[in-house]
């Protein structure tokens, strides 16, 4: 009988063989995948998640702040997602403090560290946004 956790064990099994395989998966990390993302024009966000599909419904600004509510109370560890909902936001003409308030709003029910992750992600955004 052995003291090894089994879960250790495949777990480094599925890392050796990811070496074996590709030596470069080893330093891999997606940071900055977003980036090849686009962010579609206004019009096309109102046509596809606002206005076009309903008449009557939420326009795309307030259903993106309801995307950042939603990830920044769930922990904010969806950064690229966070970063990619703020780049649009920003296009469907959201101020930076309404993007502030909807992510400050959800330190309430997702506590204070997912908030600060979330604006810091956001902040990053925004900056870069100015710079440019």
């Amino acid at each position: 009988m052995t003291d090894a956790n089994p879960f250790e064990a495949m777990m480094k099994m599925g890392q050796d063989w990811a070496k074996a395989m590709n030596p470069a998966l080893e330093s891999f990390t997606p940071n900055g995948f977003e980036a090849l993302f686009p962010t579609m024009p206004k019009d096309v966000m109102e046509m596809f998640m606002g206005k076009g599909i309903s008449p009557d419904g939420l326009d795309a600004k307030t259903r993106l702040l309801l995307t950042l509510a939603g990830l920044t109370v769930l922990g904010a560890q969806a950064e690229a997602q966070i970063r990619i909902t703020v780049r649009h936001l920003v296009e469907a003409g959201a101020t930076k403090q309404e993007i502030a308030e909807t992510i400050a709003l959800m330190g309430m029910f997702g506590g204070v560290p997912a908030m600060s992750k979330a604006m810091e992600l956001a902040n990053e955004v925004l900056e870069k946004d100015e710079a440019e």
